[in-house]
């Protein structure tokens, strides 16, 4: 602001002393150059200031026009970014659920799909809550599975929602044997997300890489489910059975869809693979 006053000043100055020095020498050919010796130099500085301002206000207003540009590319691009993450989000979910779709298909019980809304914070618990309960017909004890093997079980029922006791709580047991040699044991959880097949004889044939389904001897889960592979043998020198470490399929941090088994059977479940 200041500039511009000082520049309509210069302005104002020039023409007053063009004004002063044509009154004063009017026919004198001398005071022509005298004129323009003196006033020449107000007429440089006003000139080079007036040049000076106009290309300020021009990059002024060129700035201000890409700042509202970038602000509008900033603001598509965020909107971009959203209906991406969204539409990755829906694939997603969609293939979670075809897949969930695919392996109701292969059960011989009846099931209810159901969306995990939360997780027990304690470390001392490995339990999640679903958003379906006695109303939707389920019930304490009933098994709760996922394409990729075994979650755990119902442990306690509300009107519309349900706590999961999850296959990794050292509460948790699941009848299971390994797929090759028949070996039976109990399924107990583990520490750092690891389970434990418990009571498996020394004698019994276990290596790891094993592939670990359920029994349905403890008529829970259904015969056949997959719950993990063998990741760990140790066979001590004494004691009748051996140290049997299994690495669950379900990978818990990631469990967002699960079915409930509803009318938990002996009947054999028909794995696709």
């Amino acid at each position: 602001m200041v500039m511009i006053v000082g520049v309509f000043v210069l302005i104002a100055v020039n023409i007053i002393a063009l004004s002063v020095f044509s009154r004063r020498y009017p026919s004198y050919y001398g005071s022509g150059r005298i004129a323009i010796s003196i006033i020449a130099p107000f007429q440089k500085v006003a000139t080079r200031s007036i040049r000076f301002v106009r290309d300020v206000w021009r990059h002024y207003f060129f700035l201000a026009t890409v700042a509202t540009e970038n602000d509008k590319l900033k603001k598509a691009q965020s909107q971009a970014i959203e209906k991406s993450n969204h539409y990755n989000e829906l694939k997603l979910s969609n293939f979670r659920l075809r897949s969930l779709l695919n392996f109701q298909k292969t059960m011989t019980n009846r099931v209810c799909a159901a969306e995990v809304i939360g997780k027990d914070p304690s470390p001392w618990f490995k339990t999640i809550i679903i958003d379906k309960g006695k109303d939707d017909g389920v019930g304490k004890g009933m098994a709760v599975v996922i394409p990729e093997g075994i979650a755990g079980q119902v442990m306690d029922v509300s009107s519309h929602y349900s706590k999961v006791l999850l296959i990794i709580d050292p509460n948790s047991a699941v009848d299971a044997m390994v797929q090759r040699t028949r070996a039976r044991g109990i399924i107990k959880g583990g520490s750092a997300g690891l389970c434990h097949i418990k009571y498996v004889l020394r004698k019994q044939d276990v290596s790891v890489g094993d592939r670990v389904i359920s029994s349905g001897l403890d008529g829970v889960f259904p015969k056949g489910l997959a719950v993990g592979h063998v990741s760990g043998v140790i066979r001590r020198n004494s004691g009748i059975f051996q140290e049997v470490t299994v690495t669950p399929y379900v990978d818990f941090e990631k469990l967002e869809e699960v079915l409930v088994v509803l009318n938990p059977t002996k009947h054999e479940f028909v794995s696709e693979q």
